[in-house]
């Protein structure tokens, strides 16, 4: 009599799934802002720190490169050391959310907004 309400167990089911994957990425999200990447540049005179989530945290320049006729080298090298660390934080949220995506049998490569 009945027969049509047996989809509401599995409706639920996606309910519950599609709120632990919430939990999981507020998780990863925080985790995101805990894990730091460095990027370098100029064989490490100039480090740039940043979150995985992208955010820059700290510089660290060899005062070496300091010669006033070499400043706009030092600025490259600033510029370069920003960008590699950026690339480094994008690659590792990538990551992360891979091993979330895994961990929810979601198909690889599958695009979750954030």
């Amino acid at each position: 009599m009945l027969k049509g309400l047996g989809g509401l167990g599995d409706m639920a089911k996606m309910m519950k799934a599609a709120q632990d994957m919430q939990g999981k990425m507020a998780e990863m999200q925080a985790g995101l802002e805990r894990i730091v990447v460095v990027g370098e540049s100029g064989a490490g005179l100039v480090r740039a720190r940043a979150t995985a989530k992208g955010e820059l945290t700290g510089l660290e320049i060899d005062p070496s490169i300091f010669v006033a006729s070499e400043k706009e080298v030092v600025e490259d090298l600033i510029l370069a050391a920003i960008k590699d660390a950026q690339g480094k934080a994008s690659e590792r949220a990538q990551a992360e959310m891979a091993k979330l995506t895994e961990g929810l049998g979601l198909p690889a490569g599958m695009k979750l907004p954030f």
